[in-house]
């Protein structure tokens, strides 16, 4: 059935007048029902490429992640008042079961668990996974017009479809995808009145990422978040290290059998197609729409923060192991970054996983 996919998207260049900009491309490419990559059965997500798997996330690599940020979600459930937590797109439930079970043994209570996930597929693997607590967890398509509770989203931000943009011999345009005589996806460059939101300095070719649906989702969370916080967690920089100069062949990258390239227009459909999140435009669409950051720090300082080194003084060597994968600034701990959002009138608490080392004045 992937074969189908190429295709239908060739359908789409030939309907779009013989280009189409890669946001829509990589729409197609990942969420195509039943076809795209996070739409279709490959399995994804696995620690080991014997599994099938392409790329490895926190929670399934040690259940301390989901402890540690429990920690920080049941301070947040208990200062704002609300008793629900919803997720985006949880992956295989490993998240979502390491967060249940640490908030019953903190005795936080939790009246639901609520997961957005657009993938059916996925959405069978996490109803296995949290089969023991069915009772406490639903699904949803979408956002309800109102919510109250705390949203989290672990490598959510750079599954969503970006722009690119390509500044040649000076010159801006919007890089979208045609197809040559063949058939074959290539690249293919339209001048355009775009700027990344960061003036990069020079003249030398550039390319580079803007973050349309990534700012909209947010926008869309600061119109329904009553009363709660968000926290997102993923790989990135502040603007300033985004559109850094020197950063000229920008941060779109594929992951395949935990190997990475850099070539989206082959393999469609069987591989991840993400980019780096640009935490500025996140905090700055958030704000515009009424929420405010309240905090931002590296993955490693937030889950030291919330206890990790305690949750993990019985661990065996293997879970400390990954432990260390998470917190280390040559692994995870410093290219993943946690921002927290909240509604403006949520009171004055300071998240406690941001209680040393936030970051929030460099955004």
């Amino acid at each position: 059935m992937l074969d189908e996919l190429p295709g239908i998207i060739r359908h789409h260049i030939h309907s779009a007048g013989g280009w189409l900009p890669f946001d829509r491309f990589m729409a197609l490419a990942l969420y195509e029902p039943g076809l795209g990559y996070y739409a279709n059965a490959l399995a994804k997500f696995g620690q080991m490429p014997g599994s099938g798997s392409d790329f490895v996330t926190a929670p399934e690599l040690t259940p301390l992640f989901g402890h540690a940020l429990a920690r920080q979600v049941a301070q947040a459930l208990s200062a704002t008042g609300t008793d629900e937590v919803w997720e985006f797109g949880a992956g295989t439930g490993a998240l979502a079961l390491q967060v249940i079970e640490a908030l019953a043994a903190l005795g936080q209570p939790l009246r639901r668990y609520t997961i957005v996930d657009l993938s059916g597929t996925l959405r069978e693997r996490q109803r296995a996974t949290l089969a023991a607590h069915a009772n406490t967890v639903q699904w949803a398509d979408a956002l309800p017009a109102q919510l109250d509770g705390v949203v989290l989203g672990n490598e959510v931000l750079d599954a969503m479809p970006v722009q690119l943009l390509a500044r040649v011999g000076g010159v801006w345009h919007e890089r979208g995808v045609a197809l040559d005589a063949s058939g074959a996806f290539v690249w293919a460059d339209r001048l355009t009145s775009l700027r990344p939101p960061f003036d990069v300095e020079g003249e030398h070719d550039y390319a580079t990422e803007i973050h349309a649906q990534a700012e909209a989702f947010v926008r869309t969370l600061a119109d329904r978040l009553r009363r709660g916080a968000a926290f997102l967690l993923d790989y990135g920089f502040p603007e300033a290290e985004y559109y850094h100069p020197q950063r000229a062949m920008g941060t779109l990258i594929c992951h395949r059998a935990h190997r990475s390239d850099s070539d989206p227009l082959t393999d469609v459909g069987q591989k991840d197609i993400t980019a780096h999140v640009n935490f500025t435009g996140v905090a700055l669409a958030a704000q515009h729409a009424g929420l405010e950051v309240i905090g931002y720090t590296s993955q490693g300082r937030f889950l030291l923060n919330c206890g990790l080194i305690d949750l993990a003084k019985d661990a065996d060597a293997r879970q400390n192991a990954m432990m260390q994968k998470l917190i280390n600034e040559h692994e995870m701990g410093e290219l993943f970054k946690v921002i927290a959002l909240a509604p403006k009138d949520s009171g004055d608490w300071m998240p406690i996983g941001f209680s040393s080392g936030d970051r929030t004045s460099r955004l």
